[in-house]
């Protein structure tokens, strides 16, 4: 049966891809071997490098982004390496199983995933690794599962105190471009991030943001790796080529979602996914119920994940909210599987799109006889209306 109206997709990615970037993609299909796309290819090659903070190269693979959870691994280590992981959640989970795949040694820091990391226990274990054995620490910036974010600065900061030499890898899946994220400040050595997210494209595209100690760590790593090889990618990047067929209508798209993130200003990006994320945790808080993640501190900006009261099912909520109002909510993983639901706040998404998930939101509750109060919705109008145009007088105090 047809629905009318728009969907509603509120999943914390894919997100929804603005007309502008689908128009941008609306091209024929380049000769990638072209000096067009080679133009192309160094716009999108230099602009990422804006949204990464960086200064080193960033790799662009046709991929998801566990393509680039492999690449960042296999060009730095070597068999039977040491890898020093915290739990956050399901993809923390997720990164752990690929490098044991891999023929790595991690080593998980248990976490309770309602927190992000814990610097202190970072520092903690690698004191103890006098032999220097463990080669990188990887963590994930912004737990998808969940909605805890991590520090990075301060995990960078536990690394330093500890007088350790290990790589620091660092996802940034679904943080990328909707939370601030800064590569060279913070001294991470191998960034992840992924096209679905903060970034507004469709899946496929992955990115390695890679520093000169990576680098260097990747002429002697021994993994065997061909089509992830940064190797292979630097000599072709250098006039903006790759050296296998790239996803080139992606590109398109890609070249068009850095322009829209300067024209807004990435800090104006950052502050609106903050004020989104605070007025969903007041719908939550109005309603009754609580946020997954338990520390003000890790909210995180992208999604919020809100815990069903005991014995009701997240699952059997979302169904009905996706089959009465065509609004679509991110489900719980693993460990969390029915337990919660995730209202994903991220991407190209403003005030009355918020106000209208919200809306789905509470409606859902009362029809799935979820015990909950009235006036969520109305707590995050009032949050967004005393905000409104707080990021604009910054911009324009800035300028």
């Amino acid at each position: 049966m047809r629905m009318p109206g728009r969907h509603f997709l509120q999943i914390p990615g894919p997100t929804n891809v603005p007309d502008r970037i689908l128009r941008a993609m609306d091209m024929p299909t380049m000769d990638h071997r072209s000096p067009a796309f080679g133009a192309l290819g160094l716009r999108v090659l230099a602009g990422m490098k804006t949204i990464f903070k960086c200064s080193g190269p960033v790799f662009i693979y046709p991929a998801s982004g566990t393509g680039a959870w492999e690449a960042a691994l296999v060009n730095t280590l070597s068999p039977g390496d040491a890898v020093l992981m915290y739990e956050t959640g399901h993809f923390a989970t997720l990164w752990r199983g690929l490098a044991l795949r891999l023929g790595l040694e991690p080593e998980f820091l248990q976490g309770d995933w309602r927190t992000g990391v814990h610097p202190g226990a970072i520092e903690e274990r690698l004191r103890e690794d006098r032999e220097h054995r463990i080669k990188a620490v990887c963590v994930v910036h912004n737990e998808t599962s969940t909605g805890c974010t991590a520090s990075i600065a301060e995990v960078r900061a536990a690394i330093d105190a500890a007088g350790h030499p290990a790589l620091l890898m660092v996802d940034t899946i679904s943080s990328l471009a909707s939370i601030d994220f800064r590569q060279d400040e913070w001294g991470v050595d191998v960034t992840v991030g992924g096209s679905q997210k903060g970034l507004m494209l469709p899946p496929g595209l992955s990115f390695n943001a890679v520093s000169a100690k990576a680098l260097a760590a990747s002429r002697t790593a021994r993994l065997p790796r061909s089509f992830w090889s940064w190797e292979e990618m630097l000599p072709a990047n250098e006039k903006g080529f790759f050296p296998y067929t790239p996803a080139t209508n992606l590109l398109y798209g890609l070249a068009e979602a850095i322009d829209m993130l300067h024209e807004e200003g990435l800090d104006a990006v950052f502050a609106r996914h903050a004020r989104h994320a605070e007025a969903t945790r007041r719908a939550v808080a109005a309603w009754g119920l609580d946020v997954f993640c338990r520390e003000p501190r890790n909210h995180s900006g992208s999604l919020t994940a809100v815990l069903m009261p005991e014995g009701h099912s997240a699952d059997r909520f979302r169904r009905i909210v996706a089959e009465t109002f065509n609004m679509s909510l991110g489900n719980g993983l693993s460990k969390i599987a029915d337990r919660v639901f995730r209202i994903g706040h991220l991407g190209d998404f403003n005030d009355l799109m918020l106000a209208g998930t919200l809306s789905g939101v509470e409606m859902g509750l009362a029809l799935a006889g979820v015990p909950h109060r009235r006036g969520g919705v109305q707590a995050a109008l009032d949050h967004l209306a005393a905000t409104a145009g707080a990021g604009d007088a910054r911009k324009e105090a800035a300028e």
